[in-house]
């Protein structure tokens, strides 16, 4: 059961350690970032209900609709939630970065216990391909949602609206896309790679703007 524990929590934390540790002004408050850890995790138990009751009354009958409303729409709305009403307007969160620290820990924190608990109903040996595709997609919507949630925070007020629904809408069409690919496709792996190339690249470019926002409240702020 260790040997499950640590493989289920290793790779989640240590993306979070990596994106916590890039705010380079500021780095938040452990008590803040875990609390948001921890409401990802709490995300595990009623999504597993509500998608176990839609899976069981067959709600939905193709796979267009399973991949973008039962796990697309439903997972990514409630971490946006959390993020948006827990989150948002805590004192630590002081600047754009931030929503990338925050939007990863959430996401991580549902990803990490949702690994933990396929792990040890299906095996450590899956543990390597865990960790490579659902627990560092979930950290890259997480990373997508958080930046523009930071980017809606510190912007005028006309266009905030505009960025805090793009930090819903497209983890949701990112996520959809994830799983229509394992869902549909029979040589599944050749699609998902590409995908993955590309929603690490997309992760990435929007932490290097986001610390380029950052930078910029802070040189607007001295």
């Amino acid at each position: 059961m260790l040997v499950i524990l640590t493989a289920g929590l290793a790779p989640g934390l240590a993306l979070l350690s990596y994106f916590y540790l890039k705010d380079q002004y500021e780095t938040e408050p452990l008590s803040v970032v875990g609390r948001a850890f921890i409401f990802g995790a709490f995300l595990v138990f009623p999504l597993m209900f509500l998608e176990y009751v839609m899976e069981t009354e067959n709600v939905f009958h193709s796979n267009l609709a399973s991949a973008f409303i039962q796990s697309g729409l439903l997972e990514e709305f409630f971490k946006w939630f959390v993020l948006f009403y827990a989150i948002y307007n805590h004192a630590a969160f002081d600047e754009p970065y931030d929503g990338i620290v925050y939007g990863a820990a959430v996401s991580l924190g549902f990803a990490t216990l949702e690994n933990i608990l396929y792990l040890v109903a299906n095996g450590v040996e899956h543990a390597f391909g865990r960790a490579v595709l659902p627990v560092s997609s979930h950290a890259l919507f997480g990373v997508i949602m958080g930046y523009y949630m930071g980017k809606g925070k510190f912007t005028g007020p006309r266009p905030k609206k505009k960025y805090i629904f793009l930090a819903f809408i497209i983890p949701v069409l990112l996520h959809g896309t994830y799983d229509y690919i394992l869902l549909t496709q029979e040589f599944w792996l050749y699609m998902i790679l590409p995908f993955m190339i590309f929603l690490w690249w997309l992760g990435l470019n929007k932490v290097k703007r986001a610390k380029m926002l950052s930078d910029y409240h802070a040189a607007s702020n001295l």
